[in-house]
């Protein structure tokens, strides 16, 4: 069956899946340089309603060179960058309900990876596991709109990988689709337990508000070109020990990227992205790369 031959509802289900996040929460100073979410690509959030149970299985991927750094005025200064790797890998389970018509469900796990060169050093391993559900409906036949909500576990494999507190990972979600082009995104917010660690201060992480939304122009059944624009801003870390907050722990970043999606069959997708910051405040600046691929069945 050729691509433009399958159902409306296979078309749409090959292009997405509910996104997780990888969140190192370091303390005290500069936060991850990747924008939280900012893994999505366009149809993200375009979801169906009252469909038989499938399942989709998603590698996230991303590479970052961040060779400046945005100080506390929001002036970007070469030096104090890292290049840094990061995966996601990510099982998840859709269904609906006869006795709920017309509401999507899924639920899915997430493991992170990640790989950093700093400073002459470099060290990796897994990250903290994601789980959580995400629900949905559709306010007419062309948009979507639903909630989604993680978990975040505190330890990854390596001290080096482990934020050490939990946190939730929440966001509004939302689609509309035209004939030719089709604009999604998200906003929502990180919010962390208190990070205890036998020896050391006790901190309260910054709470992390963000937004990532992407247009897309359905050029041809294959190839769907689109924009991307991510925000992210986080608040001060508060030191509970010395009751005080730490000082440059607060940080925002605004990202721009372009990238393209390929419809390559009708269970398989890749989308691939460049995302430069254009504005930043105690935060690498985001140089990055994006490459996601989907398979369902």
């Amino acid at each position: 069956m050729r691509l433009t031959e399958r159902p409306a509802w296979l078309r749409t289900l090959v292009r997405f899946s509910i996104p997780g996040a990888f969140l190192l929460g370091a303390l005290p100073a500069a936060h991850a340089s990747d924008v939280t979410l900012g893994i999505i690509g366009p149809h993200e959030y375009d979801l169906p309603v009252d469909f038989k149970p499938f399942n989709v299985l998603v590698q996230y991927g991303d590479g970052n060179a961040a060779g400046s750094y945005y100080n506390g005025s929001g002036q970007r200064t070469a030096g104090q960058g890292s290049h840094t790797w990061s995966g996601l890998t990510k099982y998840v389970h859709f269904r609906s309900f006869d006795a709920l018509p017309g509401v999507g469900f899924a639920f899915e796990i997430i493991q992170g990876e990640s790989f950093t060169l700093a400073n002459g050093k470099n060290y990796g391993g897994l990250g903290p596991t994601i789980v959580g559900p995400a629900a949905w409906f559709k306010p007419n036949a062309h948009s979507t709109f639903g909630f989604q909500t993680f978990m975040q576990t505190p330890v990854g494999t390596r001290d080096a990988t482990s934020p050490n507190y939990w946190s939730n990972i929440s966001s509004f979600i939302f689609d509309y689709e035209w004939t030719h082009f089709s604009f999604d995104g998200d906003v929502g917010t990180v919010v962390g337990s208190t990070k205890h660690i036998r020896g050391q201060n006790s901190y309260f992480p910054g709470v992390v508000f963000y937004s990532n939304l992407r247009w897309s122009w359905k050029a041809t059944k294959l190839l769907e070109p689109f924009f991307a624009l991510d925000w992210q801003n986080v608040t001060g870390t508060y030191n509970n020990t010395h009751r005080a907050y730490v000082k440059d722990s607060s940080s925002r970043e605004v990202a721009l990227g372009v990238g393209m999606m390929f419809n390559i069959a009708k269970n398989f997708s890749f989308t691939t992205r460049y995302t430069h910051s254009v504005e930043g405040r105690n935060t690498p600046e985001s140089n990055a790369y994006y490459i996601k691929l989907v398979y369902l069945w």
